[in-house]
């Protein structure tokens, strides 16, 4: 499973972007239920934001959606973090 996060937004609008491959980890289960609820949660379409607040565009294997702050789901906050964090 291919995981992708795009980050827009903040107060300097700096875009991040990081992809993680859980092919070959050992906790790739924990990763595919993880992404799983993201996807349920998560919104077709870009929802409205904050000013300054960070954007997200989460893509698992092909299969798109949106989150802002502040209105992220703990499995979304949580599945960002750790894509940006050990993501290339």
């Amino acid at each position: 499973m291919r995981i992708r996060v795009r980050r827009t937004g903040g107060f300097a609008g700096i875009e991040r972007r990081a992809e993680v491959d859980t092919a070959a980890r050992p906790d790739a289960d924990v990763w595919h239920a993880l992404a799983e609820r993201v996807l349920a949660s998560g919104h077709g379409t870009p929802p409205p934001g904050v000013p300054d607040g960070f954007r997200y565009e989460i893509t698992v294997d092909g299969r798109t959606v949106y989150a802002a702050d502040p209105r992220l789901t703990v499995e979304q906050r949580e599945l960002v973090s750790r894509v940006l964090k050990e993501g290339a």
